[in-house]
Order: C-alpha cells, then sequence, then structure tokens
C-alpha cells in the first residue's frame, strides 16, 4: 500500500467513487457495459494546513471533506444516469454547449441545504423535543439522556430502512457492498481482481454507517453535558457541540479500524457492523470491475512519478 494512507470511499448510482491522496475518482458502470472514469484533484485542508490534521479537529474537517467529495461524486454519477437515460430516447448527446453537464450551483447548493437541515432536525431538534416531554414526565437527568439517544438511534434506523424503499437503492446498497469489498482486498496487500475480492466481507469498520452510529453514541454523552433549561440555548449549544461530536467519533472510527485496536474500542464498533447489514448487499462481479477501476485510478495517481 501507498504509505498509511487509509483509501475510502462511497457508492454512487451505478458506480463507486473511491478517495486517494491526490484525486477522487469515480467509476460508473454505463449503459453499453462500458466503464466511464471521472477524476478530480482532492484540495483537502487537512493536506495544505497541518493544524488541520491534529486529532480531534481533522474529524470535522474529514467529515465536510468527505460530504463535499461525496456530493460531486453522487451528481457526476447522476448525471451520467440522466444523460444515458435522455440520449437513450433522443439519440443526441446531452451535453449542453460549455461541454458540461450537470446540476447548477443553485441546485447544488439546495440539495446540500436540504440535507444539512435535514440532518439538524432528525438529530437534534427531534430528540431534544423528546427530551423536553420526558422532562416534563418527571425523568431524571440520566433517563432523559439515554431517551434522547434511543430517539436517535430509533431515527437513524428509520431513516435507513426509508431509505431502502427508494427504487433501485438495492443496486446502490449493492455497490456500497463492493467498495468495501475492495478496499479489503486493498488493504490485505492482494492484487486488485474480481476473484480476490469476490472473497471479502461487505462488512468495513471505517464505513459512514459506523460512523454515524459513533455519532449517536457520542452525542449521548457529550449533550448531557448541557445544564441549561433555556431550550433554545440548548439548541444552540448542541449545534456549536457538533463538531466536538464528530471530532471524537472520527477517531473511534479511525481507531477501530485498526487491525491492533484495543479490544473495548473494537467491540463498540460491533453495532456499526451490525448497521452495515442495512445498507450493504452483495455485490456482482460487474460492481467488483467498477470498484476496482475507481480504486486503480486513485492508487496510479499517488504513485511515485
Amino acid at each position: 500500500m501507498a504509505g498509511k494512507f487509509q483509501y475510502g470511499g462511497q457508492a454512487v448510482l451505478e458506480g463507486v467513487m473511491m478517495r486517494g491522496r491526490k484525486i477522487m475518482a469515480v467509476a460508473v458502470r454505463c449503459p453499453d457495459k462500458s466503464i466511464s472514469v471521472h477524476t478530480e484533484p482532492v484540495n483537502s485542508l487537512t493536506q495544505r494546513h497541518r493544524i488541520w490534521r491534529l486529532p480531534f479537529l481533522r474529524g470535522m474537517v474529514a467529515l465536510i471533506d468527505s460530504f463535499s467529495i461525496g456530493m460531486k461524486a453522487l451528481m457526476f454519477s447522476a448525471n451520467e444516469a440522466i444523460d444515458a437515460e435522455e440520449e437513450e430516447k433522443s439519440g443526441k448527446d446531452t451535453t449542453d454547449d460549455n461541454g458540461k453537464k450537470g446540476l447548477s450551483t443553485w441546485e447544488t447548493v439546495l440539495t446540500v441545504g436540504f440535507a444539512m437541515v435535514l440532518v439538524i432536525v432528525l438529530f437534534v431538534l427531534l430528540p431534544l423535543g423528546a427530551g423536553e416531554l420526558m422532562k416534563k414526565l418527571g425523568l431524571s437527568p440520566f433517563a432523559i439522556g439515554f431517551g434522547e439517544a434511543l430517539v436517535r438511534a430509533l431515527l437513524l434506523l428509520g431513516y435507513i430502512r426509508l431509505v431502502t424503499l427508494i427504487p433501485d437503492i438495492q443496486r446502490v446498497f449493492a455497490y456500497h457492498g463492493a467498495e468495501h469489498k475492495v478496499i479489503h482486498t486493498f488493504e490485505a496487500s492482494e492484487e486488485l481482481t474480481v476473484e480476490n475480492a469476490r472473497t471479502k466481507t461487505t462488512m468495513h469498520p471505517r464505513c459512514g454507517t459506523s460512523f454515524l452510529f459513533f455519532v449517536v453514541l457520542v452525542s449521548a454523552v457529550v449533550f448531557t453535558l448541557i445544564a441549561s433549561n433555556v431550550w433554545y440555548v440548548k439548541i444552540l449549544l448542541r449545534l456549536a457541540l457538533l463538531p466536538v461530536v464528530t471530532g471524537i467519533s472520527y477517531e473511534i472510527i479511525k481507531l477501530a479500524g485498526k487491525k491492533d485496536a484495543f479490544f473495548l474500542i473494537r467491540w463498540l464498533g460491533v453495532p456499526g457492523l451490525w448497521l452495515q447489514k442495512m445498507t450493504t448487499r452483495e455485490p456482482d462481479d460487474d460492481m467488483l470491475e467498477v470498484a476496482i477501476a475507481a480504486l486503480n485510478s486513485a492508487v496510479a495517481a499517488d504513485a511515485p512519478q
């Protein structure tokens, strides 16, 4: 492997994104069965400024970077799918006059904004509302903290369950499984082939699904430290503490992903692996080929010139 860099990625529509040190590579399976690979440079704050590589600070930066890169990858795959469908109907190239294709800046901003609002409503406001109700029932602060954590966990499970109802999402989950299998193959220092990847598990300790579990777990502890009785102050403090929660969660998941991790850390990561059973499926060989193409592109860009 190239140094100690931990490659990772995400599933997209009919494809996989893999991120390396220098680029992110998105590989998508086209209707004609060919594989289209799109690459973009990675310009992370952690690469430009040493301070953002410090433990607990790097977690929030990594989350923002991952979200930004993930959105770009998802938009590319969505545009590929839209263009393929429109070209099939019209028989014409759907690329615009400027040689570009895709969602506008405003559409992207609105999509990102909606996602952020949804996260705040689901995992900050609703649990807080449930906590206020439990407070009126006379429950202890410990019981309220536990109750809010339970509400967050149920909302997370419910959200994932609802996502599974979206048409074609099972294929995205299968590409998610392909991403994990190929990463496992690479981390085992094996040749990146379909045959080698096929034998690996679809679950990975550094998966974003596991990260969400740790966010729920850590927030249950951190948010109980808020002593204010004023509801809007509680909201502001929880929003202010989100970087702390994500920073701690990021450090835990990095530790959990190490083979020599302390047994307690690995044990804490088990529920996150169980949760991945909902967000991954067994991929077919075509999907593994796509994931391999994406990772090969990312690794090749990192190779010494």
